[in-house]
């Protein structure tokens, strides 16, 4: 017995050790410094022209009686490109370029913005409202933030976790985090509310893909149970065969506009301790789809971008309300 113990003993000790991905980071100032260079061009990399694949799959029922939802995969042209860039900080927006009828459409899509060593994120708190949430000191130092905005910068989820290589691959991967249901489920109106989720964002020799582990979540009884597991892999490859031109015009028209509404929903966040605004399964926010209008007349000339930001910024403030 004694001799088997020690053989087994041996064998564990030859089996790799998993990497603590959720410690404290131990690196020199040089190593910190090399590692956020490294970081950095990861991100900005994400920058480009895309032909993107959506693909959604509900996997493993966690309740008795729910059968998971068909795959369901979808895709389109995505540009997204680098609206803000400093030391600490990288903010990325999406935008589809939609062919349709021999006309092209370019449709605001979502933006990740990306902080080095945050001390607090904007979380989802359930029933319209985003909370700060501080990271903890211990895990703050060579990580980075997240923070997904829908298509009218309202938030839509934030979570923080570092780069780093496993098995020769590349990869950021966050905490677990919580946020709203996506329109393809909010629309059907069901079983769950929410989602609880990690996310991964790694670069590929073609592109980059955004992996997506989400528990949808739902309340029974007061409490939030588990109803399905969800698998979704968002893949970016590198591709120009579409009119991205027709994105950066968009852009550079509005760019003005939808960095004013940028900051109000920011002072709102900071002033008000967080962002609580009523949605809905449609739109998302219910002003969202006036902010989204806006841009548009200012884009085809009907609205000065002055006039567009002064209604967008009271339509913020007007629909906002103090968290706590």
């Amino acid at each position: 017995m004694k001799n088997r113990s020690m053989l087994i003993v041996a064998a564990l000790a030859l089996l790799p050790v998993p990497a603590l991905a959720d410690g404290p980071l131990r690196q020199t100032a040089v190593e910190a410094q090399a590692a956020k260079a490294a970081d950095r061009a990861d991100i900005l990399a994400m920058a480009g022209t895309y032909k993107v694949r959506f693909d959604m799959q509900e996997t493993t029922p966690w309740v008795a009686g729910y059968t998971p939802l068909d795959r369901k995969i979808s895709g389109g042209n995505e540009v997204v490109r680098v609206i803000e860039d400093r030391p600490d900080h990288i903010a990325l927006q999406h935008l589809l370029v939609v062919e349709h009828d021999g006309e092209t459409h370019v449709i605001k899509h979502w933006r990740q913005d990306w902080d080095y060593q945050p001390s607090r994120v904007l979380v989802y708190a359930g029933q319209g409202q985003w909370v700060w949430e501080a990271v903890p000191e211990r895990m703050r130092a060579g990580r980075w933030s997240q923070t997904v905005y829908q298509v009218d910068d309202s938030p839509r989820y934030a979570g923080w976790g570092q780069f780093e290589t496993q098995g020769g691959v590349r990869r950021w991967r966050s905490n677990w985090t919580w946020r709203p249901l996506a329109r393809r489920d909010a629309v059907r109106h069901p079983v769950y509310d929410r989602y609880y989720a990690i996310n991964r964002h790694q670069p590929t020799p073609t592109g980059w893909v955004h992996w997506q582990d989400n528990m949808k979540m739902g309340l029974k009884d007061g409490k939030l149970v588990p109803i399905v597991q969800e698998s979704v892999l968002n893949t970016y490859e590198r591709f120009d065969g579409f009119d991205g031109k027709a994105a950066d015009d968009y852009w550079a028209k509005t760019k003005d506009y939808w960095a004013a509404v940028r900051a109000a929903w920011s002072r709102v966040a900071d002033t008000k301790g967080g962002i609580a605004v009523q949605e809905q399964a449609e739109t998302g926010t219910v002003i969202s789809g006036r902010l989204l209008t806006i841009a548009d007349d200012i884009r085809s000339g009907k609205m000065t971008s002055e006039a567009g930001t002064a209604e967008a910024t009271a339509l913020i403030d007007r629909n906002t309300k103090r968290i706590g």
